[in-house]
């Protein structure tokens, strides 16, 4: 990644799903930190970590502009849609390993009783 990168990026840092099955251990392998910290600091980059949360007052403004993006066709997204509650546990591990690619979205039809 650090390669592609310009000097003085900006990097957003949200999430941190590759780590939810680790339980705060250390990830096997060599210390890539300070590999990592000479890119940032020779690229002068800039990384920031956010929470959704810190940004709750703006959302109905994100509402707005991104209702118009998609209608306009300059934002488009990707859903991966799994149909069935049966096949929910078998999406979610695959989203845990990478097997989707956008909003992994378990469609549940209602049916009549």
């Amino acid at each position: 990644m650090f390669p592609l990168l310009n000097d003085f990026a900006r990097i957003p840092l949200c999430g941190l799903i590759a780590q939810y099955n680790h339980g705060g251990e250390a990830f096997p392998g060599p210390d890539r930190l300070p590999t990592v910290m000479r890119d940032i600091l020779s690229k002068s980059l800039t990384l920031r970590g956010f929470i959704q949360r810190e940004f709750i007052d703006q959302r109905p403004d994100f509402y707005r502009d991104v209702a118009q993006w998609i209608a306009s066709g300059s934002l488009r997204y990707r859903e991966d849609i799994v149909d069935g509650l049966d096949n929910a546990p078998e999406a979610f591990i695959g989203l845990l390993k990478g097997r989707n690619f956008g909003k992994l979205i378990v469609r549940v039809a209602n049916e009549p009783a």
